[in-house]
């Protein structure tokens, strides 16, 4: 099928080059220029293992084609918007970028065109988009989210669970059935309003279930339980499951923040009060100070202490620092009087965020007064304690944001372990 992708991000340049490696003739628009450079050049923008071979094989193979926006859409059978929605300063889905998109698409699609909604958008949404932008111009559209995980979205793509489909016509759903022609996975038809619901309450759920096994952590603290036992015990459930119950210091990146505030938004201006929800987010916000609380008390005083944060991106296998843990602890540090040093194998931050980047963990670690690990990359999992407790002051404290660390080579280095929810 001849597609065309409006926005070259994470989500539609992910998805082009995955529509291309399936076969399709894939046009993929963006509005940045250098952007579109890079990738006619093979490369993409962002790290994502195995995209950059994707992108390569998919220009190679004629199928995959970089353009600016708006060149092309006049051709196109189906046109997938994946542009970004990021948070209002109230909490709500900016929707600009997709509007803009739609006008686009308005005006230069031909008729019998569908376009399929890739980006996150509100319940109602849709339905809206319909009546101001596709009202009489024959172009079809469908409600198609995806649920891809940064780090592994491509093995998402060609396994993912489901393919969620919200469309009112059976020929339009039967046209993005086409798209994924080759994965074997299972189709969920429903309609528009339900599949832009899906997509939020999928990601609700997943951050619900971060943040309760963090309470559950703290009340661990509290009472000397262990919760890795606990998380383990509960995961055996198959009724609950062990994914996304490892403790920590929060979650992240692009999405459950952002669509969990969209969610609670939503849920205000139709005048529902989702008191769950609005807990979630509030106990994210508070697990991202556990690190500061727990140092204060351990060194006295944070002003004038050496601290190392490792792990600046929201999460291990991307280089995305959206919302990131570590990033926002590394902040508060240093706002408190502390002198940061911070660590990530791909991720970099700008200077301006108050604390300096080391290029290596020892640099990190150099005269380190205590240790913040919040990220679980290899790299730190795999630390040689023994080697590197030299470089750190007498008695430092390492403080496992993500209870990935081996505790026993810590303390049998000299140095003070804390997790968290462990005793």
């Amino acid at each position: 099928m001849r597609v065309c992708v409006l926005g070259a991000g994470y989500v539609g340049l992910v998805t082009g080059a995955c529509l291309a490696a399936s076969g399709h003739g894939v046009r993929v628009l963006d509005v940045d220029l250098a952007r579109v450079e890079t990738l006619q050049g093979g490369q993409s923008p962002i790290y994502e293992p195995g995209l950059d071979d994707l992108v390569r094989s998919g220009i190679a193979s004629g199928n995959l084609v970089f353009d600016a926006m708006p060149r092309g859409l006049e051709k196109a059978e189906i046109i997938v918007v994946a542009v970004g929605t990021p948070s209002t300063a109230m909490g709500a889905a900016d929707l600009s970028y997709v509007r803009s998109a739609m006008e686009e698409v308005a005006h230069r699609a031909a008729r019998g065109t569908t376009v399929v909604m890739k980006s996150t958008v509100p319940p109602g949404t849709g339905a809206s988009l319909s009546a101001n932008y596709l009202e009489g111009t024959g172009i079809g559209y469908v409600s198609n989210p995806e649920f891809l995980r940064e780090g592994n979205a491509i093995s998402d793509w060609f396994n993912t669970d489901r393919v969620v489909i919200g469309a009112t016509d059976p020929d339009l759903a039967e046209a993005v059935r086409a798209l994924y022609a080759g994965i074997d996975t299972v189709f969920l038809e429903c309609d528009v309003n339900s599949a832009e619901m899906i997509k939020y309450a999928s990601n609700a759920f997943l951050a619900t279930k971060i943040s309760f096994i963090n309470e559950v952590a703290r009340l661990c603290d509290r009472v000397g339980a262990n919760v890795q036992d606990v998380a383990r015990g509960l995961g055996l459930d198959s009724r609950i499951g062990a994914s996304f119950l490892n403790a920590g210091i929060g979650y992240g990146g692009s999405c459950f923040p952002k669509d969990t505030r969209a969610l609670d938004y939503l849920s205000a201006s139709n005048g529902y009060d989702f008191h769950l929800l609005k807990a979630v987010i509030e106990v994210n916000a508070r697990q991202r100070l556990l690190p500061v609380m727990v140092l204060t008390e351990r060194l006295g005083k944070l002003v004038g202490a050496e601290i190392a944060v490792l792990g600046l991106t929201f999460k291990p296998g991307t280089d995305d620092t959206r919302e990131s843990p570590g990033l926002d602890v590394a902040r508060m540090l240093a706002v408190e009087g502390a002198s940061v040093r911070g660590h990530d194998p791909i991720g970099v931050v700008a200077s301006e965020h108050g604390f300096v980047q080391a290029e290596s963990i020892a640099e990190a670690l150099r005269g380190a007064d205590a240790c913040v690990v919040a990220v679980e990359w290899p790299d730190y999992a795999d630390i040689a304690w023994s080697d590197v407790a030299s470089l750190m002051r007498a008695g430092a404290v390492v403080f496992d944001g993500r209870n990935c660390l081996d505790r026993s080579a810590i303390e049998t280095a000299g140095l003070e372990y804390i997790g968290v929810g462990v005793p």
